[in-house]
């Protein structure tokens, strides 16, 4: 059970599921239809695609899973960590996924699939930068696994067992923030299309750069050399 959640995992999360809730909504709205931030589906309508002998499309939807775990695999080497932790290599990725969804946004203007590719992409550095915090699963880039573990913790709550309410919270919270993030980026298509992405890419790029910030600032000062004599009057 979850012995307490330092608030920038609260705010990192709902903010992640928020962005991510965005870019899937423009991607459905786009010229492709095309979600991003999940393989569920995609791998599904590849095996349509196999099916109904659409090579086009097979391309494409096997581009777009490539694309994901091709970020995923970037994550993993930057993080290096299963652990959520503090560590300056997540002001990285962020800054990584920030370039990324900027890159996509004249490349879907013009209608060119390489734009989904890189923010699928963007999503699979999301999600495979946050991984977990004690214990806790953190899925960021979809809710499948979110609305699976909270129906699970109702469950058990039912059968009168003991429930993590901090998990059921940290749950709730990124549902909210993944549903907020879809409604926010439908309004921001319908007003601005595929230059909406420039949001979310906002978003990484400065939650990167403050949190590097924020690592520089709580780094403490290096420690004096114990075997080296304190000063004297006449050296000071």
């Amino acid at each position: 059970m979850i012995s307490k959640l330092p608030r920038w995992v609260w705010f990192g999360g709902s903010v992640l599921a928020l962005i991510a809730g965005m870019i899937n909504a423009v991607g459905f709205l786009g010229f492709q239809h095309q979600g991003v931030t999940h393989l569920t589906g995609t791998t599904t309508l590849l095996g349509v695609a196999a099916a109904t002998g659409d090579r086009a499309g097979m391309w494409h939807l096997a581009a777009i899973i490539g694309s994901f775990v091709a970020g995923a695999i970037l994550g993993g080497f930057l993080i290096q960590d299963g652990a959520l932790k503090l560590g300056r290599r997540y002001g990285v990725a962020l800054l990584l996924e920030s370039a990324m969804l900027f890159i996509a946004v004249p490349l879907l203007g013009r209608q060119m699939v390489s734009g989904d590719y890189l923010a699928s992409c963007a999503c699979g550095l999301q999600n495979g930068m946050v991984s977990t915090y004690s214990g806790a699963v953190l899925r960021t880039t979809h809710v499948t696994g979110i609305f699976t573990d909270l129906g699970i913790f109702i469950g058990q709550f039912f059968r009168g067992l003991p429930v993590d309410h901090r998990r059921i919270t940290l749950s709730l919270y990124l549902i909210f923030s993944f549903f907020t993030g879809g409604v926010a980026g439908s309004f921001a298509f319908a007003s601005f299309s595929y230059r909406a992405l420039y949001v979310p890419a906002a978003l990484t790029g400065s939650v990167g750069l403050a949190y590097a910030l924020y690592l520089h600032l709580r780094k403490p000062a290096p420690a004096q050399d114990a075997t080296r004599p304190p000063a004297t009057k006449a050296e000071s």
